[in-house]
């Protein structure tokens, strides 16, 4: 019988594909997203050093109180985070990034986050 992959297994093979080729410097981080149904997340990584540099997500303190009108796992959510994380990322010096999309389409909340980051002022 043929057990077909789940669909997180399957996107787990795509992250490990792409994470071959994207690979965060401490000159140029690595800047991941997780997805979930109800929340996305973002960090920062420097994976010479294998340090978090800045993360940002929908259970943050500073967006818990805007994100209860429009709730969490939506576009605007995603670029709300988009927005955070390239000002935490400013704020350390960090303006250049690689970015991870983490096996996800590049789509959607993920895209958001990413066009919110870049406008926030972080290049990739």
């Amino acid at each position: 019988m043929i057990v077909k992959p789940s669909r997180n297994e399957r996107r787990k093979i795509r992250h490990y594909r792409i994470r071959r080729k994207v690979f965060g410097t401490p000159e140029r981080p690595r800047l991941s997203v997780f997805r979930s149904n109800k929340h996305i997340y973002a960090q920062i990584i420097d994976d010479t050093r294998g340090v978090t540099l800045a993360s940002a997500s929908t259970l943050d303190p500073e967006l818990r109180e805007a994100l209860k009108a429009i709730g969490t796992g939506n576009v605007q959510a995603a670029a709300k985070v988009g927005e955070l994380i390239a000002k935490r990322a400013r704020a350390k010096g960090i303006d250049k990034v690689v970015f991870d999309r983490g096996g996800y389409r590049y789509h959607g909340r993920v895209a958001a986050l990413a066009e919110a980051a870049r406008q926030g002022g972080l290049d990739f």
